[in-house]
């Protein structure tokens, strides 16, 4: 019963974490309105999204030298601190705070559940507990549009906000009474060398990747600022050899970086793509997102109950991934059927389901004990840069060649492709026998 209970509080955080991301998307264009922050839009993401990298450095290694219930006590606390001061904000100013410390509190949340899957839950049910998390992930993005857009339009925007530290309250006394009793203490007493400069660094490549953001609109300068500072800061915060992919964890991290840097910087252009030019309406568009979904949810059920090895998995995965973005962006083209991007994105979405929770369980299984926070937090950070990245250079792309769907299809297309090739390298030579006759 207590670890049913302990299951049920983690899937409800990060369900909720989940939704709060996507319910501040869709109500900050009422929100900027009503305070008069226009100007500020973009500052309500970006400080979030730095927060974020820093609470995610500091996390994982937190956790890992005291373990993981201080950090997530303190994220859930600042997590709900954050939603509160931005439900309240009387002004842009003040919210963009509130988005701040929601930012780095849901980072600190993030990364410590990972750590608690680790020290709690034994080796074989990693798949079946990231299995669960990733359906927690997908699922807000299904129902998440129609409850936001009935709570903005009936009790307004600020209950976008104040209605989860509601709910997050409920789910951390399950999450509390869950893990009572559990063995969550670190095991060194020091932190390590080194860590005021990595919080140091993860502050730089916050920077660096706000710089992309605001470049990727036609500020090419910006762009390329941004870009410099992330090559410098970025390497520092993951492990050696993670750009080139090399075997073992670096290779995991990078390919779950790559794989999502090419879903969702393509899953940006798709409603627009169909709206704009296949002259579908919205909710038709967002159908084709809601399939990738459906199917995302169902992978990753699947891998839960290892009907695939790790690697058919990985290789798969990423192989349909590849090929989602390529059919989806035929449809870029008049000539095919717009009845094509509904498959497109239904392959697209299995495949994510595929990979993304079998690299989490890849990335505990390649860490020793000690060292599942701060490997879970390059995990994390390395998918949200590289994701910054993919977004912010298919943007400009897309605008510097006029409108160019075929091109942001070709890039992320392109970035799919590797995920194959890397497939292999996210198991080390020499591993132990368990872990390679899962491959």
């Amino acid at each position: 019963m207590t670890r049913k209970a302990l299951t049920a509080g983690l899937v409800a955080m990060v369900s909720l974490v989940a939704f709060e991301y996507l319910a501040v998307a869709i109500a900050m264009p009422v929100v900027a309105r009503e305070l008069g922050g226009l100007e500020l839009y973009g500052l309500a993401f970006s400080g979030a999204m730095a927060a974020g990298v820093v609470g995610t450095v500091l996390g994982g290694r937190w956790a890992d030298v005291r373990g993981p219930g201080a950090p997530l006590w303190t994220g859930v606390a600042g997590f709900i601190a954050g939603l509160t001061v931005a439900g309240l904000a009387p002004s842009m100013e003040v919210l963009i705070a509130g988005r701040f410390l929601q930012g780095f509190g849901g980072a600190l949340v993030s990364v410590a559940l990972y750590v608690v899957v680790a020290r709690v839950y034994p080796e074989r049910l990693h798949p079946k507990i990231f299995s669960l998390f990733a359906t927690a992930w997908v699922v807000p993005s299904m129902v998440g549009p129609a409850i936001v857009g009935v709570v903005t339009e009936t009790l307004g925007w600020r209950w976008v906000f104040l209605l989860v530290p509601i709910l997050t309250v409920v789910g951390g006394l399950m999450l509390l009474r869950g893990l009572a009793g559990q063995p969550l203490r670190g095991g060194q007493s020091e932190p390590a060398p080194g860590l005021l400069g990595k919080i140091g660094w993860a502050a730089v490549t916050a920077v660096g990747a706000g710089l992309m953001q605001y470049g990727s609109g036609g500020r090419l300068p910006l762009l390329i600022a941004g870009l410099v500072v992330l090559a410098v800061a970025l390497p520092r915060l993951l492990p050696t050899g993670t750009l080139r992919a090399a075997r073992g964890l670096p290779a995991v991290i990078g390919l779950r970086g790559l794989a999502a840097g090419a879903f969702f910087a393509a899953e940006v252009m798709v409603p627009l793509m169909l709206v704009e030019e296949r002259g579908l309406s919205a909710l038709a568009a967002g159908f084709a997102l809601t399939g990738g979904a459906l199917t995302w949810s169902f992978a990753s059920w699947l891998q839960g109950r290892e009907i695939f090895s790790r690697m058919t998995n990985l290789r798969l995965g990423s192989a349909m991934i590849a090929l989602g973005i390529l059919l989806m962006g035929t449809v870029a083209f008049t000539a095919v059927p717009v009845a094509v991007a509904y498959p497109s994105w239904i392959i697209t979405g299995f495949g994510m389901g595929l990979v993304y929770p079998t690299l989490s369980v890849l990335t505990l299984e390649l860490s020793a004990p000690g060292e599942q926070g701060e490997n879970s937090s390059a995990l994390q950070v390395g998918e949200s840069v590289f994701s910054v990245v993919s977004v912010a250079v298919t943007a400009a792309l897309f605008t510097a060649v006029g409108s160019g769907y075929w091109a942001v299809f070709a890039a992320t297309l392109a970035m799919a492709l590797a995920g194959p090739a890397i497939a292999p390298r996210s198991i080390r030579t020499g591993a132990p026998a368990r872990q390679l006759a899962k491959t």
